[in-house]
């Protein structure tokens, strides 16, 4: 079994301990699958600073493939946040870097190279929707995390090409999550799934509607936690699990890591940029 995160790549930076940590949806994506012992791999564009060193350095320590990667001027994309009681809080952010700037098309000069993923992950921070159908086209499946900060009439039309769609529903009602999760499924995405946050996840495929509570803990930190309960979902969906079983060990491996400070440490000092 073979995965793919495809897209956004950030430093966090953590304003109250002057630490920044690797991020990003599709990054974590990738940086969890081989944590949990899959081939992974990572596509995305990098800067040309320090942060951007950073960064590979760890994926490759990993041993996540970033080959097929590019490299070019400029910053890395980076968010600012403080943490309260184990909550993040995002303060602001310079909007993604230079991958706001240049598009991810690239990847499709890497056709044949993407064909031997089973899965592909990407989010709506990876600027690259305009690709879905390309990507929907190849063998593997297709999954995309839709985060908390999305508008329904642009996600429909999304919907058609993917196989696994996420979103983050903790400030929305049950009543709205139920609707949202349905249309999802109308439009042709076969399972939807909406995390929300201490209510835990809900799930429909068409047919069944399945909630998983969260691991009671106390966290240290929260960032990354909505990844990594996809990232387990996902692989255990790969490798022939049933959606209560996926499910559960989404939730098994989202509280694990709530336990590390930052998605999945590998600190750097700030002051060192």
């Amino acid at each position: 079994m073979k995965v793919l995160g495809v897209g956004d790549n950030v430093i966090d930076r953590y304003c109250h301990t002057g630490m920044g940590y690797p991020g990003g949806n599709a990054l974590n994506f990738s940086v969890y699958a081989a944590m949990l012992a899959t081939d992974s791999a990572y596509l995305g564009i990098f800067g040309n600073d320090l942060q951007a060193q950073h960064l590979q350095q760890v994926l490759t320590r990993r041993q996540v493939d970033i080959s097929h990667c590019l490299q070019a001027e400029g910053e890395t994309g980076h968010a600012n946040l403080t943490s309260v009681d184990g909550e993040r809080i995002f303060l602001d952010s310079n909007q993604g870097g230079l991958r706001r700037h240049i598009a991810m098309d690239f990847i499709l000069q890497s056709a044949d190279w993407l064909e031997q993923f089973d899965l592909m992950h990407t989010s709506a921070y990876s600027y690259m929707d305009h690709l879905l159908p390309q990507l929907a086209a190849l063998p593997g499946k297709l999954s995309y995390d839709f985060s908390d900060d999305f508008d329904l009439h642009q996600v429909l039309p999304l919907c058609r090409w993917l196989d696994f769609a996420f979103f983050s529903c903790a400030e929305h009602d049950d009543e709205a999550i139920v609707k949202l999760l349905t249309e999802v499924h109308r439009q042709g995405c076969p399972v939807v799934v909406a995390t929300r946050g201490a209510k835990g996840a809900l799930l429909f495929d068409g047919e069944h509607w399945l909630q998983q509570a969260p691991q009671p803990l106390i966290p240290v930190d929260t960032l990354g936690a909505g990844d990594a309960f996809i990232t387990a979902f996902l692989l255990q969906q790969l490798s022939g699990a049933g959606l209560t079983e996926s499910l559960k060990s989404a939730s098994d491996f989202a509280g694990k890591i709530c336990a590390l400070n930052g998605s999945f440490g590998d600190p750097l000092p700030l002051d060192s940029l």
